[in-house]
């Protein structure tokens, strides 16, 4: 008879002590990783932003490449060769791209993020075209912040 009761009390479960480890456990837990997930979300929709910038680069340096450099005035999306901006509804992360003086090309962010508030800002990317090659330089409205920096180079 003792022996079932020994039984009994070995099925009885966790103690509440237990119970309360677990929880803070998993409070810990989420506390490191949901910033952490939140950063990831916010560099990846930065990283869509700057590929969609990429083909319009390309553009820029053929455009300086085959006439001799770039002139001051804005380029023409035609003189480019291109339709118009490579913004579209599934690139949530920019809302506009335009071109500006001497074959800058001017990023509008859109969806990015809240902190900091990246909805608005811009990324200028300029070209420094040399007789062998075009490099880019970039500039951020926001300035120097982490992620604009890891993703641009601002």
């Amino acid at each position: 008879m003792a022996m079932n009761v020994m039984v009994r009390k070995a099925q009885q479960g966790f103690t509440l002590i237990e119970l309360m480890i677990v929880v803070a456990i998993i409070g810990i837990l989420a506390a490191v990783a949901i910033p952490q997930y939140q950063d990831y979300v916010t560099r990846s929709k930065l990283s869509k932003a700057a590929t969609a910038v990429d083909p319009i680069k390309t553009a820029v340096a053929m455009y300086a490449q085959e006439n001799g450099g770039i002139p001051a005035a804005a380029l023409s999306w035609a003189s480019l060769g291109l339709a118009a901006p490579v913004v579209s509804a599934s690139n949530s992360s920019a809302s506009a791209i335009a071109m500006g003086a001497n074959g800058a090309i001017v990023l509008t962010l859109d969806g990015v993020g809240t902190s900091p508030a990246y909805n608005g800002s811009t990324v200028t990317f300029t070209p420094q075209v040399n007789s062998t090659n075009v490099t880019w330089g970039a500039a951020c409205s926001l300035g120097a912040n982490a992620n604009l920096t890891k993703i641009f180079g601002c």
